[in-house]
């Protein structure tokens, strides 16, 4: 019987890197769609000549990685920045997924996880998973749960908010949904995990 295929998604501080271990932790397997990206912009990562070719030397920091500062801030001022440099990342971003997801195959994994923050946003993800599983929380909580983590200041945190899908487009792309507000414990997330992973043959 083929692995069950999730793709797992929310948005930003909705709690869904808590969700992914949660699920590790029932037996599936993750393949974090973010990490993989973080590795092409890493020092010697594959990304790194094409964004220098493309976007300047003065994008790539002394220690040969992707200056996340400096994109984010034009990305966030220019829309075509931003293609282009999607253009770069998301195809060895795919192959590396796919990869992972052969291995998970092979090994014999029941149920493989897809932890991509902007799957409702690509356009794409829909057609390679059998569910989507969407985290939420209230906008505020989300803005909160950011300013506390990251340091950042409200404007910070909705600046990337607006570059995400909206809370109801993430719901109405939802065939499973895990609430996690501000008030639910860690114990009743894992409860509310463990009830999902049952669906996905874990």
């Amino acid at each position: 019987m083929p692995a069950w295929r999730v793709g797992l998604t929310g948005g930003i501080g909705s709690g869904k890197s808590t969700v992914a271990a949660m699920l590790a932790d029932c037996g599936a397997a993750i393949i974090d769609a973010d990490a993989i990206s973080r590795q092409t912009t890493a020092p010697g990562g594959a990304a790194i000549p094409m964004i220098s070719q493309h976007f300047g030397a003065a994008m790539v920091s002394a220690d040969g990685a992707l200056d996340r500062d400096r994109m984010r801030a034009l990305v966030f001022s220019d829309p075509e920045a931003r293609r282009r440099l999607e253009a770069i990342i998301h195809p060895l971003v795919g192959a590396e997924t796919a990869r992972q997801a052969r291995q998970a195959e092979q090994s014999g994994q029941r149920c493989i996880v897809f932890d991509v923050p902007l799957l409702v946003e690509s356009g794409r993800w829909r057609q390679q998973v059998d569910q989507v599983l969407v985290v939420d929380c209230s906008e505020e909580t989300q803005v909160r749960r950011v300013m506390a983590r990251n340091g950042w200041s409200r404007e910070q945190v909705g600046q990337v908010m607006a570059g995400q899908a909206t809370r109801s487009q993430r719901l109405a792309a939802a065939d499973v949904c895990i609430a996690n507000d501000g008030a639910v414990s860690l114990e009743v997330l894992a409860l509310l995990v463990r009830q999902a992973a049952q669906r996905f043959g874990l």
